[in-house]
């Protein structure tokens, strides 16, 4: 059985190393620096082909015999990030993240050179939580690239990384980041914890980690927040939470969240707060739009007539007069076309799902009055319904509040009214029980925090958010004095 200390031999290295990765395209090079014999080992697809040929290779050649031994080379060649190691599988590991072996005939250990070149997008536009006014820069699937980002929004020693390799074959690189001062020491241990306890083969996104390590899997809500903006992860950050970067993926995990931070907008830090509080109080107004309007039409027109006014009544009587199906199968038929015109929109290409869901919906909509399938005041209520759904600036919450919508609707169909105060006391007790890095999430409304209700359903002028969220137990509870100096009236 091959030992995994590194040998004398190179040439022995060598096949040690194919065995072990038995990569056709790694690359070996056997440089003769005078009596000297090195051996290079690398997979070219990874490395900065620049750096190698015009930095590493030419400080080689021209390197004296007499001081052509490890040492001198780890304490003076031109790279960065330089490591010794004695071991084949820590050669290996690191080989498949763009590093080179360097190794000398007769000697037991050999350098790491870091000069890596992964193959990634640059920063552009968020395509998903788009905005108006602040930033417009989004991560991309470097995390190096990511990091650099971040500490360029926060230039500060206090910005602390934490590094972990998860998943037994896809040893992915995770940094858990959090301010030195400001983050909850338990929080960021509840983090460490849940990362460094997985047991799994590979985690290719954050989408995939932050179901791994979220407080309560069956739960249909999100607990964590997924953000593709550097500037939303630098308010949280200062904030006292905790933010993870997974190698690849674009989007950062942030946590502790409460329910209310999944309708919260970082373009709401940007407006003048009257008109983000307007705003934040018309997310949460399509929320119940969005949950209850076609569960409320269908509970009214089965069981609840007495409810609807009498000149409304006679439209709904001339609306509904060629349809031949009960109120609940129209609008689960209805809701369901909604649903596959949204899919099918968002799975084609870009023109042709913006084609797709302008045209299809049109044509459809008509074909179904003119067919007899539906009414025109039921196309109106789900319309609305679906519109509302779209003003969550989450995508997860917004994606859960499209699923409840049905067992609701069915819940009205079968008890009218009382069918919708049973699935929202329902809905209200599980979001009462859940937590999010064993914080509660339903703050601030239970328990009841006067702190954090400033920044939710409204928000309050900054100089009123002097204190950071009670969610976040922060250390140093101080942002700014609670006595801003203000400028006399004109």
């Amino acid at each position: 059985m091959t030992t995994n200390m590194i040998s004398e031999s190179v040439s022995e290295t060598r096949e040690i190393l194919w065995d072990h990765m038995r990569n056709p395209r790694l690359v070996f090079r056997n440089l003769s620096c005078g009596t000297n014999s090195l051996l290079l080992a690398y997979l070219p697809y990874l490395v900065d082909k620049v750096i190698l040929q015009q930095a590493l290779l030419p400080y080689l050649e021209r390197l004296p015999e007499e001081k052509l031994v490890p040492d001198t080379i780890l304490e003076n060649v031109p790279i960065a990030h330089v490591t010794k190691t004695m071991e084949y599988r820590q050669v290996s590991e690191y080989l498949v993240r763009g590093w080179i072996y360097l190794q000398m005939e007769g000697v037991a250990w050999g350098l790491l050179l870091y000069v890596a070149k992964i193959p990634s997008r640059s920063l552009g536009e968020a395509q998903v939580e788009t905005q108006i006014f602040g930033p417009q820069v989004a991560f991309s699937e470097s995390l190096e690239t990511n990091l650099g980002v971040l500490q360029g929004y926060l230039s500060t020693d206090l910005l602390t990384n934490v590094s972990i390799t998860i998943g037994k074959r896809s040893m992915t690189n995770v940094e858990i980041c959090y301010m030195e001062e400001l983050a909850a020491p338990e929080n960021v241990q509840t983090v460490i914890q849940r990362i460094s306890d997985l047991d799994i083969d590979g985690v290719i996104d954050s989408g995939k980690l932050v179901q791994l390590i979220d407080d309560n899997t069956f739960s249909i809500f999100p607990q964590l927040i997924l953000t593709e903006r550097p500037d939303h992860v630098s308010e949280a950050l200062l904030e006292g939470k905790i933010v993870v970067f997974v190698e690849g993926s674009p989007f950062a995990i942030v946590g502790p969240s409460s329910f209310v931070d999944f309708f919260k907008a970082n373009e709401d830090l940007y407006i003048r707060w009257q008109m983000a509080s307007f705003i934040r109080m018309l997310r949460f107004s399509a929320l119940f739009v969005s949950l209850f309007f076609t569960a409320t039409y269908v509970a009214a027109l089965t069981f609840h007539y007495e409810m609807i006014p009498s000149a409304l009544l006679v439209s709904l009587v001339k609306s509904r007069s060629k349809v031949p199906f009960p109120p609940l199968f129209e609008a689960l038929l209805l809701e369901m076309i909604i649903e596959f015109l949204r899919e099918a929109g968002a799975r084609l290409p870009f023109k042709v799902g913006q084609t797709i869901g302008i045209v299809g919906g049109i044509v459809i909509g008509q074909a179904a009055v003119a067919a007899g399938f539906t009414s025109n005041i039921l196309i109106m209520i789900v319309a609305l319904s679906a519109l509302a759904s779209f003003t969550f600036p989450s995508y997860m919450m917004s994606t859960a509040v499209r699923i409840l919508r049905f067992p609701i609707i069915l819940l009205a169909g079968i008890w009218g009214g009382f069918g919708i105060m049973l699935g929202a006391s329902f809905l209200l007790i599980h979001i009462l029980r859940q937590s999010s890095l064993g914080r509660p999430f339903f703050l601030p409304f239970f328990p009841f925090r006067l702190q954090d209700f400033k920044n939710s359903l409204i928000r309050f002028p900054f100089s009123s958010l002097s204190k950071r969220p009670v969610l976040t137990r922060s250390p140093d509870n101080t942002r700014m004095p609670d006595e801003v100096e203000k400028r006399p009236v004109q």
